[in-house]
């Protein structure tokens, strides 16, 4: 069975491969557009389901993982900064306070899905003007929901989290394993070729 991460981001890529050795990496060309009345915490879900799902439609006998992360503070979703202004007013909101991370997952395979989200606080220290400018006129914003990455600079206004530190990452690895040994132990997928579960880095 060939396992297909619906994303090219390679952060996602290089946790998945803390548990699996082989698989394949397909960009989802998915418009990210969620209904108007969709609750702000299910729109990471709904966003992994769609995109887990358009790649699947290619590849019905492959084990397809689609993930959507958000940045959700007071109800506001913050996408990835489009400017430098953007980016300003995103470290301004997240100074000093805690917000969510929440990445949706998505798991297709021959016909069946199942999706799920894991959410993880992160808490901010109070940030100086001088540091959010500094900050923001690095390139490290721009591609990255919140505008920050935990995983590099952005590391050094992180106060606390509470949760899975790779869900802030983009991909809640340890959840992300015990879902799929979980979905694949369906009825319907019994003679099917099941992913080995007893030593690390299973190889598909």
């Amino acid at each position: 069975m060939d396992l297909i991460l619906a994303s090219t981001s390679p952060r996602r890529k290089q946790i998945l491969s803390l548990a699996y050795n082989d698989f394949k990496v397909i960009k989802s060309y998915v418009r990210e557009i969620v209904p108007s009345d969709l609750e702000v915490e299910k729109c990471p879900e709904y966003l992994a389901k769609e995109k887990a799902e358009t790649v699947a439609k290619g590849y019905a006998k492959a084990l397809v993982v689609g993930f959507d992360t958000s940045v959700i503070i007071d109800g506001t979703i913050l996408n990835k900064p489009r400017n430098t202004s953007d980016a300003r007013q995103m470290m301004e909101m997240l100074s000093g306070k805690t917000h969510m991370v929440v990445t949706g997952c998505c798991l297709c395979y021959m016909g069946q899905t199942h999706s799920f989200s894991e959410t993880t606080e992160v808490e901010f220290y109070p940030m100086t003007e001088e540091e959010i400018e500094k900050y923001i006129a690095t390139t490290e914003p721009y591609d990255k929901a919140g505008g920050y990455g935990i995983q590099s600079t952005g590391a050094l206004f992180v106060k606390r989290i509470n949760g899975d530190y790779y869900n802030v990452v983009g991909l809640p690895l340890a959840r992300l394993k015990r879902e799929i040994d979980t979905f694949l132990e369906q009825d319907v997928f019994i003679e099917e070729p099941s992913i080995v579960r007893d030593r690390p880095n299973a190889k598909f």
